[in-house]
């Protein structure tokens, strides 16, 4: 299948200029002015943007939680993020202790595989490291191409490690070129809290916040910037949410250390006012919770300076039902959001639309740099000759709102119900096939591919 996509304004995180693109066997063949090729397909982009295909790297689909899953499994999930001009999604695989790490990996393969319809890849949550676990790492990297080791701070009794697992891991994973990424909140100062609110019969969701203030992340946040430094590991802290533990990473730029950082859509834009909503609130508990005004215009001057580099979602979504299992006990409500939909026309419309970022900016926190840090540039996350043609074609000017009648999650309810949206996906284009056109999906479950990932190198 051929595609030729003409007159467009192509965006990538560093250029920007008017152009065709002509496409063939899933790849950008060409790419120039007045292209003639005859193709299977001919799409007008005049007036549009054309950009590559979002890549959000980290999301749980289908995931054991609480006693209950998340409710978008691999198909719900990845056709809602094609929608939203996502092509690409890093899933988290966790392991359970007591267990392998390729125990884990064959249980999540079991309900992904054949199952999405957008391309994948994995993280793997490291919840017991022991030396057969640490033995199974150098084959994780090499054989499976799954790079990244996802660690937690918090979460005890399920999912924490404590500092000497930590640094156990982080020399295995250095030595074989790999990358650590966490969970950065300090578990038993939020156990303490969660534990001391509920002895006072304070139940509702705002103790959630509460139990988890500013602190316990940028604690934990410095503290695992110094294990990193000391061993020399790569690291990437996972959805940062507030000034204090951005500051904690700019401190470690004085050491020439560089450790990355992720926030999430939600972090940007939402606040941690929606906490004064009675159970209402509970759409929105998540870990961390929302924060300030003030971390919001933290976090975006960090995209803008370069210390925050990834833009995801945290996607893991409930149904309203589950997400009454806490309705008397804040605790125990399923932590997690939807938004695997709407993060990059959320992201368009409150960050390039109000001046906050630019165009090349907003590619490069919503595609590229995931792309390179997690081992897939130039495969994914551009625009260029030999790239895998995952393309969305935009208009900047349509007007929509966000609702839970229209959007294609699978989760009852909208995060940002009412929202008004200035930005439309029109187009979505995955490995040369159109995926997505006006908002109908035009793939099957099975057409994602799992995409194996090379070692890590220092790119950004």
């Amino acid at each position: 299948m051929s595609i030729l996509i003409k007159n467009g304004r192509v965006i990538t995180a560093s250029e920007d200029y008017v152009a065709d693109i002509y496409i063939e066997n899933e790849k950008v063949h060409t790419i120039g002015t007045n292209l003639s090729m005859a193709a299977d397909t001919v799409i007008d982009a005049q007036n549009k943007l054309v950009f590559p295909g979002g890549i959000d790297p980290h999301v749980h689909l289908d995931m054991p939680f609480m006693g209950t899953s998340s409710s978008d499994n691999y198909e719900t999930g990845t056709r809602a993020a094609l929608v939203g001009g996502t092509t690409m999604v890093i899933d988290f695989v966790l392991q359970t202790q007591g267990k392998s790490l390729y125990s884990a990996l064959n249980e999540w393969r079991g309900r992904s595989d054949g199952n999405t319809l957008g391309d994948y890849s994995f993280h793997i949550a490291v919840t017991d490291f022991n030396e057969d676990t640490k033995a199974e790492i150098k084959d994780l990297i090499e054989k499976e191409g799954i790079t990244s080791f996802k660690t937690f701070m918090a979460y005890k009794g399920a999912l924490m490690i404590d500092d000497r697992q930590m640094v156990g891991l982080m020399n295995e994973v250095k030595k074989q070129g790999g990358m650590v990424t966490v969970h950065a909140t300090n578990g038993d100062m939020i156990d303490f809290l969660v534990a001391k609110h509920k002895s006072e019969g304070k139940l509702s969701p705002l103790y959630h916040y509460l139990s988890q203030p500013e602190i316990t992340e940028s604690e934990a946040s410095g503290r695992f910037a110094d294990m990193a430094y000391h061993t020399g590991v790569a690291a990437y802290i996972v959805h940062m949410t507030c000034e204090g533990a951005l500051n904690q990473i700019r401190d470690a730029a004085k050491r020439n250390q560089k450790v990355y950082a992720e926030t999430c859509i939600q972090y940007l834009v939402i606040d941690a006012s929606l906490y004064d909503k009675g159970f209402e609130s509970a759409k929105w508990v998540m870990s961390p919770p929302l924060r300030e005004k003030k971390d919001q215009e933290s976090l975006w001057a960090g995209i803008n300076q370069g210390s925050v580099q990834v833009v995801a979602t945290d996607h893991c979504p409930f149904m309203w039902e589950q997400k009454k299992m806490g309705e008397n006990d804040f605790s125990k409500i399923p932590n997690g959001h939807p938004a695997i939909e709407h993060r990059m026309e959320l992201l368009f419309s409150e960050g390039v639309n109000k001046g906050r970022i630019s165009l090349n900016k907003f590619v490069e926190v919503s595609s590229t740099n995931a792309a390179k840090i997690f081992g897939m540039f130039p495969q994914k996350g551009c625009i260029a000759v030999g790239s895998d043609a995952d393309i969305v074609i935009f208009d900047p000017n349509e007007k929509h709102t966000i609702s839970a009648k229209t959007h294609s999650m699978n989760v009852d309810y909208s995060a940002y119900e009412g929202w008004e949206i200035n930005g439309k996906c029109k187009t979505v284009i995955l490995r040369g096939k159109v995926a997505v056109d006006n908002s109908k999906v035009q793939v099957q479950k099975g057409y994602g591919r799992f995409i194996k990932r090379s070692k890590v190198k220092d790119v950004i």
